[in-house]
């Protein structure tokens, strides 16, 4: 049985949280990495987001909805226990001074060199590149998810990103509903097939080329 949009994202957002260690400060950005916080004890990490608050809890119910807690994507939030407030520039200043661990961000593509494009498509109207740019500056590791193909069937995991590359920082982790790649000495590597995934549709649906990881995981 084929699954649905919803399902995929859940697959790719739980894999990635398995990327994640207690004690880290993570940042996660808009669509499939907003749904990562689902498969994380809040207790154990701490929640960052660019408009100015650490310590974000999951996606409140409608009881407890405040609408003046959102976070960089606008979307709701709750704070957990010992949450603090600050200004956005003191949050930027976090993610350049390199306090943050992680960054979970979409991607338009991603290419065998790590580069990764995820804030302009040409000819499109462009709001801004956010803050990608710096969260892949500033942190210490970052993991992509993202569909594998686009929604003609385009491969995502290019050979060279024909969009503008948003730094020349370089992603560490890429988790698809198909696998999962790695970089290693700056070679991408297969390091995952997803279950019921088999590797020559993997290889079929990525223009990139990649290596099999010596230790790769087949997912029952």
């Amino acid at each position: 049985m084929r699954s649905t949009k919803k399902e995929i994202q859940e697959l790719i957002a739980k894999r990635a949280a398995d990327e994640l260690h207690p004690e880290s400060i993570i940042n996660l950005g808009i669509g499939i990495p907003t749904l990562v916080a689902k498969y994380v004890d809040t207790s154990s990490v701490f929640f960052h987001t660019e408009n100015g608050m650490l310590g974000v809890g999951e996606l409140p119910s409608d009881e407890e909805f405040d609408p003046s807690l959102v976070n960089a994507g606008k979307l709701p939030i709750a704070e957990t226990v010992g949450a603090s407030y600050f200004s956005s520039s003191d949050s930027f200043a976090m993610i350049r001074g390199g306090h943050v661990d992680v960054a979970v961000l979409g991607a338009l593509e991603v290419d065998e060199q790590g580069f990764i494009a995820n804030w302009a498509v040409p000819g499109k109207n462009i709001m801004g590149v956010g803050g990608a740019m710096d969260l892949l500056s500033g942190v210490k590791k970052v993991i992509v998810t993202t569909n594998h193909t686009t929604k003609t069937g385009e491969p995502k995991i290019v050979n060279q990103c024909s969009y503008p590359i948003t730094s020349v920082r370089k992603v560490d982790v890429i988790i698809t509903e198909l696998a999962v790649f790695t970089f290693n000495d700056g070679q991408l590597q297969l390091a995952e097939l997803m279950p019921n995934v088999t590797l020559e549709e993997v290889k079929e649906k990525t223009d990139a080329h990649f290596e099999l990881s010596p230790n790769m995981l087949l997912k029952s």
